[in-house]
């Protein structure tokens, strides 16, 4: 008996960021370097399978440093960390290794210099994410304000004499964050942005290939986790530009094949922390059921890299 046809539009760039690779090495090359275990501040990215990956190498994942053991390396998440955490380990001379991406650096570094403008610093992220929290804890308590919609751009209150700025979590949805800052420039025409764009190019770069396909697909599979906000936002994106559904799974088992009933062309990509293993398990489950052809839709291409921690290398 004949299995139906199924066009699978491949988005691509999917997948990995340079981020998250550096902060996967900076775990493996700890581990090898100095063997098992090595302590993981957080999960060092939003996905399971990664952090059960570098588990069963030996590297344990916790949430506060007073659950590492004494004289072990301990690495901080591709997320970033608030100032408290680093002054944390240095008093209790913990041997750190921070794996935050660069492009996180980037807005750390840019609220870091606001403040010391004398600048009010509106952030716009979601709020408990990691990231987020990361980014606040630079400043100290109540310095940073925290947007997450147009609602709350038009209701904010600022002093006279705020001299605002502002920063964005790295891994929103480009279009969402641009209503907010029009919002922002209408209300506070002198409001300070920031040099380049603090949405991370891989980012910017998985919405636009999904939007690439959205129009053409009668459903789009993101795979990721869900409470990762880069896959969450690819989902969202889907929606927003046409496709009539999509969803936000962790691995192929956690789709039900009812969800596909008259989906003929099916619309796929993977979250910025998600490995590509995952992309081909998936397709691999619809070539049990369907006749599969694939067809990848390349929007660019992405040769950014980023160094590794010098204690690594040398």
């Amino acid at each position: 008996m004949s299995k139906p046809s199924l066009t699978v539009l491949l988005a691509a760039p999917r997948g990995f960021c340079a981020g998250v690779d550096r902060a996967i090495r900076i775990v493996e090359i700890a581990l090898e370097k100095y063997g098992a275990p090595v302590y993981v501040r957080h999960e060092i990215v939003h996905n399971r399978h990664v952090v059960e990956s570098l588990e069963r190498k030996g590297a344990v994942f916790v949430e506060e440093l007073a659950e590492v053991s004494p004289d072990v390396p301990v690495v901080f998440s591709a997320h970033g960390v608030a100032q408290s955490v680093f002054a944390e380990a240095e008093a209790r001379k913990m041997f750190y290794l921070d794996a935050t991406c660069p492009l996180v650096t980037k807005v750390h570094v840019d609220a870091q210099r606001h403040h010391r403008q004398g600048r009010t610093v509106i952030l716009i992220g979601h709020a408990g994410h990691p990231e987020v929290v990361g980014t606040m804890g630079q400043l100290p308590e109540g310095a940073v304000i925290l947007v997450e919609n147009v609602e709350q751009a038009e209701r904010l209150a600022l002093p006279a004499d705020g001299n605002p700025a502002f920063v964005t979590q790295t891994t929103l949805s480009v279009d969402d964050t641009a209503a907010i800052v029009a919002v922002l420039r209408r209300r506070f025409p002198a409001i300070a942005a920031p040099r380049t764009e603090d949405i991370c190019y891989a980012t910017t770069n998985r919405q636009a290939a999904v939007k690439a396909i959205a129009t053409e697909c009668d459903a789009l599979i993101v795979i990721g986790a869900p409470y990762s906000s880069n896959s969450r936002r690819l989902a969202e994106v889907a929606e927003q530009t046409g496709c009539a559904k999509a969803i936000l799974i962790q691995h192929a088992g956690e789709l039900d094949p009812g969800w596909l009933d008259g989906v003929r062309t099916l619309g796929l990509t993977a979250g910025a922390s998600a490995p590509e293993i995952l992309v081909k398990d998936l397709i691999a489950a619809l070539e049990a059921r369907f006749d599969v052809a694939v067809r990848e839709v390349d929007v660019t291409k992405e040769d950014m890299t980023f160094s590794l921690p010098r204690v690594l290398t040398a």
